[in-house]
């Protein structure tokens, strides 16, 4: 919904004060123009890219027309089944969830949270540390630090598709030169033309430099910031995972296990502690 209503002020501001300010709108459609420049753009972003990058940058465009993957529910809904899974380890012991983590898909238990089941990393992530609690074969600091490396690899996949469209963005307004330079080449080419002719064309070519500087720093650059933003909130998603597992391989109870998860969180999604408590309660 932003990204649709960002759209309509950047395009309304711009058309609209040049309209006001006595300029014929349509003076600025020159498609050729737009083909060079998003051309030469898109041919720049493939070649920069693997193809496992291009397929996620395609898979994300559903993402600018949804809000943010991660809300407060999905959080509670994830301490709920944390606080169920621990009290589960506790009273049957560390083999009593080895069945719900060797087989999530199968397990009772996380199928009364379907949305942390249709989450394939945080299921995985849960499932794979889990498994290594059950083993008994790390302390929780070397546990901790493979968390790490794993949040941090992940997180680099996931901001992959944000820093190139980022560099997508930087490399706009120089093709937006590009197109520019060739429409006065071919206004060069027509210097013993009419002078109206002359004049659309140098139009024309200015139009380029416009349209690469409007495409990068209206469109573009903030759709990167956005992915990137997105790519950081699964991060912070994971980092609460991470604290509930490492607080209960400590040794502490799961409803003060949970509560370090609910500490990790961002203050804006953060539940209040009788909140969470509340809501355990009914997980009970």
């Amino acid at each position: 919904m932003n990204f649709i209503l960002g759209s309509i002020i950047v395009v309304a501001s711009v058309l609209g004060g040049f309209a006001a300010s006595g300029g014929h709108i349509m003076a600025l459609w020159q498609p050729f123009e737009l083909i060079i420049i998003m051309g030469a753009a898109g041919g720049g972003f493939i070649i920069a890219n693997s193809t496992s990058v291009l397929i996620k940058s395609f898979k994300s465009i559903p993402a600018l027309f949804t809000g943010p993957k991660y809300k407060k529910t999905h959080y509670m809904d994830t301490f709920g089944f944390m606080y169920e899974l621990f009290n589960k380890a506790r009273k049957e012991g560390l083999m009593g969830i080895e069945s719900d983590v060797e087989d999530p898909e199968s397990s009772n238990l996380f199928q009364k949270y379907p949305v942390l089941l249709g989450d394939h990393h945080a299921t995985e992530f849960i499932s794979d540390y889990m498994r290594l609690v059950v083993s008994g074969n790390m302390n929780p600091f070397e546990l901790e630090n493979l968390m790490d490396i794993e949040i941090q690899t992940h997180h680099q996949f996931a901001a992959a598709v944000a820093h190139s469209v980022q560099r997508v963005a930087d490399g706009l307004p120089a093709f937006g030169i590009v197109a520019a330079v060739l429409g006065i080449v071919h206004t060069m080419a027509a210097l013993n033309g009419p002078m109206e002719q002359i004049g659309g064309l140098v139009a024309a070519a200015l139009v380029g430099t416009f349209s690469g500087i409007l495409l990068a720093y209206g469109f573009v650059g903030p759709i990167a910031n956005y992915l990137e933003s997105r790519a950081d909130e699964e991060t912070n998603y994971l980092i609460c995972i991470k604290a509930c597992i490492l607080a209960n391989v400590q040794g502490y109870s799961p409803q003060v296990a949970v509560e370090f998860g609910r500490k990790s969180m961002s203050p804006e999604l953060r539940p209040s502690f009788q909140e969470l408590e509340q809501h355990l309660r009914g997980s009970r």
